[in-house]
């Protein structure tokens, strides 16, 4: 009986052994598939998250260009001489000065006449 039962186990742990190694080359084709498909999908998903990062870099760009093209219709409209007339005549009370009020400075005559001295 002894004999028979060594026999009978000799023979179920060589059917483990080689059910093992059946099993093997299935779960390492398995574990190989698994890590190509996980890397698969995070490559994707971090695809996507860049995407999103782009497309909230070009919304921050067209609100800045936006707001570019408002100052400088700001500036013009600031910069415009109707404008600061208006302000100088309002506001600080200024006025064109009379015929009498205006000196002229003729620096190019008195430059000439001073070498002519010399």
């Amino acid at each position: 009986m002894q004999s028979e039962e060594v026999i009978h186990g000799n023979v179920s742990i060589k059917e483990t052994a080689s059910s093992e190694l059946k099993y093997s080359p299935f779960i390492f084709v398995t574990l190989v598939l698994m890590a190509v498909a996980l890397v698969y999908v995070w490559s994707h998903i971090r695809m996507t998250e860049l995407e999103y990062m782009v497309a909230e870099e070009m919304s921050i760009k067209e609100n800045l260009l936006e707001e570019q093209r408002k100052l400088n219709v700001e500036i013009a409209t600031l910069k415009s001489p109707q404008r600061i007339e208006s302000f100088a005549k309002h506001k600080l009370q200024m006025s064109y000065p009379e015929r009498e009020q205006v000196i002229v400075l003729n620096n190019h005559n008195d430059v000439a006449q001073s070498s002519h001295k010399d």
